[in-house]
């Protein structure tokens, strides 16, 4: 079993070992994030290499991982086997992309919208699935989520100045973000 866990990867150290089309897949979310990506491997496709990123073209090597927060090896097996046994005893959670049986830490489908993040992981499984889920979602999201977001700010505000209980908060903020979905309920 896995815990679903969001890492705040801003000005962190990030490692991505792999210079191909899977590693130039995973770098943007890395870059995103506003982690310090440092690449390594020995050839690098031309998108790879930009502002920010610390491009390495040589062959992985245990000390890549000294003072690394996390971890994804996007490289050849025998590669991806060598950087999940050099971060083992460094307690260093790696993304392994084709070895999810020892993989530490898997990225999912991840769906961002206005304030909201939800992530899809099938463990390595089932890759596809998770990018169908992810689709799904996205569709599903109301194209104006920022309404339910100040919906429950304008609910949580009003609550704390009247003192309405806890266990009474839920119950009316379901009925109102149902309200607010079902389209009967003005612009804020």
């Amino acid at each position: 079993m896995m815990l679903p866990v969001f890492l705040r990867l801003e000005d962190r150290p990030v490692l991505l070992v792999g210079g191909g089309p899977v590693a130039a897949a995973k770098l943007p979310a890395l870059v995103e994030a506003g982690a310090q990506v440092t690449v390594v491997a020995p050839e690098v496709l031309p998108g790879i290499a930009r502002p920010g990123v610390v491009v390495k073209t040589r062959p992985f090597a245990d000390a890549d991982l000294d003072g690394m927060w996390y971890v994804v090896s996007a490289a050849p097996p025998e590669v991806n086997r060598q950087v999940l046994a050099a971060a083992a005893p460094r307690r260093l959670f790696v993304n392994a992309v084709d070895d999810p049986a020892h993989a530490t830490a898997f990225a999912g489908g991840v769906v961002r919208r206005e304030g909201l993040t939800l992530a899809i992981s099938t463990g390595g499984r089932a890759p596809a699935l998770a990018g169908l889920l992810r689709e799904a979602l996205e569709a599903w999201l109301p194209p104006d989520l920022d309404r339910w977001f100040a919906t429950a700010d304008r609910a949580r505000q009003v609550w704390r100045e009247t003192g309405v209980p806890m266990e009474a908060r839920r119950p009316q903020l379901l009925e109102a973000l149902n309200r607010l979905y079902a389209g009967r309920v003005s612009q804020p």
